[in-house]
């Protein structure tokens, strides 16, 4: 029987990775989560078919008994903020650096056959190039990408060195229900969906016409579990995002058009270390992986609306 653990379980995209695991039949599906971050709530529906242990990345002796015998780790555990990032930097560093060194570590000793690590593809920064691909050389503009990036080296360097297979996934600017929408480092798009809910108007930084590969949380969850099982590709790197890319302002204009309401949105000043264009090459990830994302952007845009507004009314 594989043992599956999903460190950040409790998160947004970790939980979903759960619930994608138990679509699949998997029997043991361990989360790991301090809930700094997570929220028992994404675990109500699954929380009689899983084994949730309360335990912190930063503490090595915490988290190697419970990944010891794994098939595979997802590794989803991350303070998942540029601006955080900025404004509170060290408990991100030991999350980011030190805690993923810890599970990579636990994962190698405990006899884990493979890690798959949510990397990110803020590492990339400003490219001069659209879209982007894996081979071009990283240009991080924040602790945040640079901790995410000494994540991939790390992983690189365990399935060179400590005989564990790794794979790292480049997510691009996830979305879906579940995204915590009640923080200023909250995704841009759970803001944009919690303001229209609640009738008032965002505030975008700059003037909106930066652009993201918004992608939705279940092509991620299927990436995730295409990256479990692929043979031959520990090691190796690859984005995680739909190939496609919409501004900030088109991005708005879309929410309230499928909601029918007009509510110009507020401006502010850029944030430090925001990237200003992001697009995914999917090449390789579709070649080794299988990718081969299902929903639009408006697709998954009108299911997140649609499960925000429930939630409004119980």
């Amino acid at each position: 029987m594989s043992k599956y653990v999903v460190t950040g379980g409790a998160g947004f995209i970790g939980s979903a990775i759960v619930r994608g695991l138990l679509r699949e039949g998997a029997r043991q599906v361990v989360v790991l989560d301090n809930f700094l971050t997570g929220r028992d709530q994404n675990l109500d529906e699954v929380r009689s078919a899983i084994d949730l242990q309360r335990a912190d990345i930063r503490r090595y002796e915490e988290i190697a008994p419970i990944m010891r015998g794994a098939d595979v780790v997802f590794h989803e555990a991350a303070i998942p903020s540029v601006p955080r990032s900025i404004n509170d930097p060290v408990p991100s560093h030991e999350i980011n650096i030190d805690g993923t060194f810890n599970v990579l570590r636990a994962a190698a000793g405990g006899g884990v056959r493979r890690v798959v690590y949510a990397a990110s593809s803020s590492a990339y920064g400003d490219t001069e190039v659209l879209p982007k691909v894996e081979t071009m050389t990283p240009r991080p503009k924040s602790p945040y990408a640079l901790q995410k990036l000494v994540g991939e080296y790390y992983a690189q360097i365990f399935a060179s060195t400590f005989g564990i297979e790794t794979v790292a996934l480049r997510y691009f600017n996830v979305f879906g229900p579940r995204q915590d929408p009640s923080s200023q480092y909250s995704g841009v798009l759970s803001l944009f969906i919690k303001a229209v809910v609640e009738g008032h108007s965002p505030t975008i930084f700059g003037d909106g016409e930066q652009s993201r590969d918004f992608t939705y949380v279940e092509d991620v969850v299927d990436l995730n579990l295409k990256a479990a099982r692929a043979p031959g590709v520990s090691g190796k790197l690859y984005n995680g995002g739909n190939g496609g890319r919409i501004t900030l302002n088109e991005a708005w204009r879309l929410v309230q058009q499928i909601e029918g309401v007009a509510l110009p949105a507020n401006y502010g000043p850029p944030r430090a270390g925001d990237v200003h264009d992001s697009q995914a090459d999917t090449t390789s990830a579709a070649a080794d992986l299988g990718h081969a994302p299902r929903f639009s952007f408006e697709e998954g845009l009108r299911l997140t609306l649609a499960w925000y507004k429930a939630q409004q009314t119980r």
